[in-house]
């Protein structure tokens, strides 16, 4: 069951999202900075593209050890992070849930999901 929803999530949806974030994994990696954050782009690019059977983890829970994305000092990267990639990304997976759930609503499914989302879908 977890790999038929994987390949149901990978073709109407998972695809666009994952590559999206492996693109900001590689802009993330042309400055030497932002490795830490290339390398998370790529493990969360993976979840986006098979996420069933998967669990998102906090390194600090798994390992009990700081990195420079995790750590005190990585707060500075953190806001760098979200102003050129995170707020993009985020408004990707706002855009892709969007399309998805007004699919769904159109058969008048779901409506109170989030009376938002279907102002300006009728």
């Amino acid at each position: 069951m977890r790999t038929l929803g994987n390949i149901i999530w990978f073709l109407f949806g998972g695809i666009f999202m994952g590559l999206a974030w492996w693109f900001f994994g590689l802009l993330a990696f042309i400055s030497i900075i932002g490795i830490p954050w290339g390398r998370a782009c790529f493990v969360i690019g993976n979840f986006s593209f098979f996420p069933f059977g998967q669990e998102a983890i906090s390194r600090d829970e798994l390992t009990n050890e700081t990195d420079i994305g995790t750590s005190p000092l990585g707060f500075i990267g953190n806001v760098i992070w979200f102003i050129f990639a995170g707020f993009w990304l985020a408004v990707g997976h706002i855009l892709s849930v969007r399309i998805l759930v007004i699919a769904i609503a159109r058969f008048g499914l779901f409506r109170s999901l989030d009376p938002a989302l279907f102002l300006s879908s009728y």
